[in-house]
This record gives C-alpha cells, structure tokens and sequence, in this order.
C-alpha cells in the first residue's frame, strides 16, 4: 500500500501542469557595458528565474529609440536617463519611471588635464561640443551661469558621439555629456589624461543617471516589482563580490574584456542604486524646477507624471 500510494503521489505530482514564467523585455540604453551588469548578473545568477521571469534584453539600433519604444509598447521596459525623462513627459511620451539602475550623475563636462581650460571660467571664448542637443546644452549653461558666464561666452559645436576624437585634436576645448566612468578612461588608454568639471557641483541639481522607464498604462506593476528585485539581489552581489561579480560579468562575452570595460568597472559598481524600486520625489521634483527656470521646459509636472513606486502597486 506503501509502494501504490508513492507511485501515486509521484504520478499526481507529475501530472501537475507546469506554470510559464511571465516574460518581460528590456530595451538598453546602448550595447552592454558595465552599467548593465545587475541585469547580466541577475540573469546568470538566476535571480530572474527565483523571481518567475524570463527576462529579454533587447540593444537599440539608435540611443534615442529607447524611451519611444517604451512609450509605444514595443518593450515593456526601457533604459533611460531622468533628465531625458523631462523632455520626454513634456513632449507627451506616455512614460514613467518605475526603477533606477544608477543613482548619480555619470555626466561631466572633460577637459584635457594639462590642457589650456584649468577653470569653468578659462571656457570663455573657446568650443565646448555636446553629444545630445537639448539637456547636454541646459546643463552647460546653467554651470556657465554658476560661474558668471553666459552661453554666448562659449561656442557650442554638436561633435555626435566622437567624445574623445575631438577633444584630443583641439578640435573643442571641452565636452558636456562626456560620462566619468567612461571617456575619462578612454582618454587615459589613448594617452590623454582627462578632467571633469562636476554638474552638480556647478549649479546644476543631482538626478538619477539610468532609470527604468514604462508605458503606466501598459505595465504590468507586479512583474517589474520582481524585476527589481532581482536586480537589487544582483547589486548587492556586486557590492560584497566586486571582482568575483566582473568574472561573472566579462565571461557573458568576449567584447566585454576590453582594457575599456576592465577599467570603467571600477569606476561604474559602486554606483549602482542598491534599492532601484525606491523613489526619491524630492529629486524629481527639484530637476523639473530646474528645467523651467532654465526655459528647456513649461515646468508643472508633478512627482506623480514623472515617476512611480511600483512597489505601491504591485500585488502583495
């Protein structure tokens, strides 16, 4: 009797159906880099799989797809910067912030270290290039204006994304959107020690460097609760592993073990937001006042039309 009630209890058990993990994708703010690595790191750590996710991270074929495609729905989550996030709401974009993946500023205007511009000030009358027209711009003229400058005091020149080509060949004496756990490395491996003049520390509020954006009326509150937990699980991994955590990381793939990503790792962990569900309102709050006294904006959104907790939201 035993025997017949264990094959029983073992065919029942086989029998039961077996449940599908809720999907969710994720589209990056550019190619995998270190500022991913919660995400690659909940994934191989099978963070995602203990929180019922299968979890698809998707690279844009252009940087500014990421928030639109979010907003459409095409994926259910997106890597964005908070100062972005403004001039999407204000332009009509049907996204919030539900999660953050990096909690300060990454943003610095560089400057060659043994070059001409050893103050803001020595700016004046020279060439600063910017990547991404609209808040890289905002930002360098408020932190003109700490100094007493005014954005006339400088030529401004759309350089792209060649950051570093143009600052070593003169071509600028400065650059606005340069990121500090990046091109200051990049400059160093090429031979040209870099500087960064700090936006929050001239003149311009502190803010979330990569957020998660979604479409509130399309999310699913409940499966991105889970995500975030999952990438919080992965942060704190990181944080107490760093090394072990780059092991893991720059195994994924091959283009990851470059001098450039060993070197920015260092520089990008300890960055990382260590609860990327929590909200700090006040901060959105000041970066939106900020915009609309700069003029970039009309001002007026709440913490509410920015950003959620969708921890508040998701089921118990």
């Amino acid at each position: 009797m035993k025997h017949l009630f264990a094959v029983s209890l073992l065919t029942a058990t086989l029998a039961l159906p077996v449940h599908a993990q809720d999907r969710l994708s994720v589209m990056l703010d550019w190619f995998v880099n270190p500022d991913h690595a919660p995400i690659v790191l909940a994934q191989e750590l099978g963070y995602f799989t203990d929180a019922g996710l299968e979890v698809e991270t998707v690279t844009p074929a252009d940087p500014n797809d990421p928030p639109r495609m979010a907003a459409a729905g095409r994926v259910d989550i997106a890597i964005s910067y908070q100062p972005q996030l403004h001039l999407s709401r204000h332009n009509d974009l049907p996204l919030r912030r539900v999660g953050t993946l990096i909690s300060t500023p990454l943003t610095c205007l560089v400057v060659l270290a043994d070059g001409a511009v050893q103050d803001m000030t020595d700016l004046k009358g020279g060439k600063v290039g910017f990547a991404v027209a609209g808040v890289q711009e905002v930002m360098l003229d408020a932190m003109l204006a700490h100094h007493g400058m005014e954005p006339t005091d400088v030529e401004q020149i759309n350089i792209g994304w060649s950051i570093s080509p143009a600052l070593m060949s003169g071509q600028v004496d400065g650059v606005i959107g340069a990121f500090r756990n990046f091109e200051l490395n990049q400059l160093e491996i090429e031979g040209s020690a870099g500087r960064c003049f700090y936006p929050e520390a001239e003149g311009v509020p502190s803010y979330d460097e990569l957020i998660y954006v979604a479409n509130p009326d399309q999310m699913d509150a409940d499966v991105i609760a889970r995500f975030l937990d999952a990438t919080e699980r992965a942060t704190g991994f990181i944080l107490n592993n760093p090394d072990q955590a780059w092991q893991i990381f720059s195994a994924t793939a091959s283009e990851l073990r470059s001098e450039l990503n060993t070197r920015a790792w260092s520089d990008t962990w300890p960055r990382f937001a260590t609860r990327p569900a929590a909200l700090d309102a006040g901060r959105y709050a000041r970066f939106e006042a900020f915009l609309a006294e700069r003029g970039a904006t009309a001002g007026g959104l709440s913490v509410n039309e920015l950003a959620i907790d969708v921890t508040a939201q998701a089921t118990p």
